[in-house]
Order: C-alpha cells, then sequence, then structure tokens
C-alpha cells in the first residue's frame, strides 16, 4: 500500500452532497490573526455573503475568529464541497492582497437538526471560549440564522 499524506486521506474520505449541511473550519497561514482587523472580516463575511447570493451555499451560521473561521452551511447544487470552499478562500485572498489561508480545511457532514442548533451554539460562542469578550453581542463577526 502506498503512503498518503495525511491531507490526501481527508480528501479522499470527503462527499460533496448538495443539501447537506456542514461545519467547515479553515486557518489562516501560520495562525496569523488577519481577521482581527475590522476590514479584513468584513471582507471575508462579504465573500460568504456573496456564495449565498450565488447559490453555492445556505449560511446557517458562521464566526469570523482573528486566526480561524468556522461556517456552518448547507451545501447548494452548483458546485462540491471543496470548491466551494476553495473559492471563499481564494476570493477573500485576493480581496485581501495576497496568501492568507492554510492549505486544506476541515468539515464534518452535520446528519440532524438537533446536531445543527448545537454546532451552531458552539459556533457563536467561540469568542467567549476565546476570551474574546464577555457577552456574544460584544463581538461583531459572526450570524446565525436562529439568533
Amino acid at each position: 500500500m502506498e503512503f498518503q499524506p495525511h491531507g490526501s486521506k481527508l480528501r479522499m474520505g470527503r462527499a460533496s452532497i448538495a443539501g447537506q449541511p456542514y461545519h467547515v473550519i479553515t486557518s489562516t497561514l501560520g495562525r496569523t490573526p488577519i481577521f482581527g482587523e475590522l476590514t479584513a472580516a468584513r471582507t471575508l463575511i462579504n465573500v460568504i455573503k456573496g456564495h449565498d447570493n450565488r447559490g453555492y451555499t445556505q449560511t446557517l451560521a458562521f464566526v469570523v475568529m482573528p486566526d480561524h473561521l468556522h461556517w456552518l452551511f448547507s451545501l447548494g447544487q452548483r458546485q462540491g464541497l471543496s470548491r466551494t470552499v476553495g473559492g471563499l478562500k481564494a476570493i477573500s485572498a485576493k480581496r485581501l492582497g495576497g496568501r492568507i489561508w492554510q492549505d486544506g480545511f476541515f468539515d464534518h457532514a452535520v446528519r440532524t437538526e438537533e446536531n445543527l442548533k448545537k454546532i451552531a451554539r458552539y459556533i457563536v460562542a467561540n469568542p467567549l471560549r476565546a476570551g474574546l469578550v464577555e457577552e456574544i453581542g460584544d463581538y461583531a463577526h459572526w450570524d446565525a440564522m436562529w439568533l
């Protein structure tokens, strides 16, 4: 059996199913806190909204942390998961002036409605757990369809 790097195994096991909710996490290159700056965070949020407007995704929840993104969405009919996330990373990098993302991303297909809400709560509470704010309403870079 030929050895494959860990990243290749992740890609091989990844499934793209239209309508399937996914929780995606992707980090900045070197975990640099690029999105600690307001303009950069808003740029990424605009790219997320653009993906929704084009039918690539239906965003259920997200939080833009200084050095990573948590994004919960249902995958649209127009393109697969890797291309959707890759597009988000490419567009945001171009708008922000260069390579800003680590290669790859983590994804988890969410199976039940109950898990969706639990994951959404986990996502929007990230700034609290990181000690960035004392109340979630004080953090500007998140949204969830249930709140």
